[in-house]
């Protein structure tokens, strides 16, 4: 029995980065020897166990074959005598299938050192194309590292999509692994390969239409600017998604099965966004309609959120920024409660609540008289 750490802790230990988990692969053992050592079984499809001290994830060595369309259509095969050659080969990715023994020693069947060094991801082997999500991890791994697609796993991605592999994708692993590549460090790229190989009309349409019409630029710089900017996951999505059509917004959230936050601040994005740019011309007045339309009131953490979104790569965003925040700020200072104590009627307590706010406006930004 040898056990060795593969995958992303190899790989990202060679590129000087942070190591998050290791996984370890097990050769030359069963189930029950692992279970006999204290290891905890957690995997569903095929043998994967917890260390009883680190937690660390131990796969016993595994080759798999197709015998569904989609992601799913898998059987997996493990055995004592699975070498770990013939468990990396099943990998992705060659940067991936790397592995280290105890005393440190490299083991690379798959030349993913070489392809590491040049910046290169290229798929192991022709049984790449027997899992669409592989895809999806490319333009991921794109986004994160700024490395170029091979030419020939560019062309196998166009089979693939050409063959209807994409179609299998399920809402939620597309959501999944889209949400990965929006908190990377240039999620823009993300995009660009999946438009590449022909994906993206397929598992996107809406952001693909921005590119058939020439809007993509303003969309992607406004993402690339919000992840600059350190800004969370909804705040990302929203900045990209403030180009489209509120319409567009809902049929992208509906495909995605996007979480309720993100479809809620891109949906304020695609119907806000252009007066939130505009917000240092506007008037007292017009400050109030916004907000009022915004909700920033009863959600004003979201409304900062909002003005992230809408702002993310505008040239002259700083006096909008400024005088939206003088004017919610001041709007909130308002104790509604009080002001609702002087009226009898609901019509009376929105209208007075609502000149107050106007007034403390009016007050925060003098130059508007």
């Amino acid at each position: 029995m040898k056990t060795y750490v593969v995958g992303g802790a190899v790989r990202d230990e060679m590129l000087g980065l942070p190591v998050q988990d290791r996984d370890h692969v097990v050769v030359g053992a069963t189930p029950e020897q692992m279970l006999k050592l204290g290891f905890r079984p957690v995997g569903r499809d095929f043998p994967v166990f917890l260390h009883p001290e680190t937690h660390e994830e131990y796969a016993l060595a595994r080759t798999e074959r197709k015998t569904a369309p989609g992601y799913h259509g898998f059987t997996f095969h493990t055995a004592p005598d699975v070498t770990l050659e013939q468990d990396l080969q099943r990998r992705d990715l060659t940067i991936n299938a790397m592995a280290r023994d105890g005393d440190g020693r490299l083991i690379d069947p798959c030349r993913g050192a070489e392809d590491l060094g040049e910046g290169i991801l290229r798929h192991v082997s022709p049984a790449f194309a027997e899992d669409p999500v592989r895809i999806l991890r490319v333009a991921r791994f794109a986004a994160r590292f700024g490395f170029s697609v091979a030419p020939e796993t560019q062309a196998l991605m166009q089979q693939m999509v050409a063959a209807g592999e994409a179609d299998a994708l399920v809402p939620e692993r597309v959501w999944q692994e889209m949400a990965k590549g929006l908190m990377e460090r240039t999620p823009s790229v993300l995009f660009g390969v999946l438009r590449d190989c022909g994906a993206l009309a397929r598992v996107l349409p809406q952001i693909n239409v921005l590119y058939d019409e020439g809007l993509e630029g303003e969309a992607l710089q406004a993402l690339d600017a919000a992840a600059a900017g350190g800004a969370a996951l909804e705040i990302r999505f929203a900045a990209l998604a403030r180009v489209l059509e509120p319409e567009a917004v809902e049929a992208l959230c509906a495909k995605l099965k996007a979480p309720a936050n993100c479809r809620e601040l891109a949906l304020l994005a695609a119907r806000h966004a252009h007066a939130i740019a505009d917000a240092a011309e506007l008037d007292a007045e017009e400050l109030q309609i916004l907000l009022d339309a915004a909700d920033a009131w009863r959600r004003p953490e979201r409304f900062r959120d909002l003005v992230d979104a809408a702002l993310a790569g505008v040239a002259g965003a700083p006096p909008a920024r400024a005088r939206l925040r003088a004017a919610h700020d001041a709007a909130l200072a308002v104790d509604a409660g009080a002001v609702a104590k002087t009226q009898k009627s609901a019509d009376g307590i929105k209208a007075a609540v609502a000149q107050a706010r106007l007034a403390a406006i009016r007050g925060a930004l003098p130059q508007q008289g």
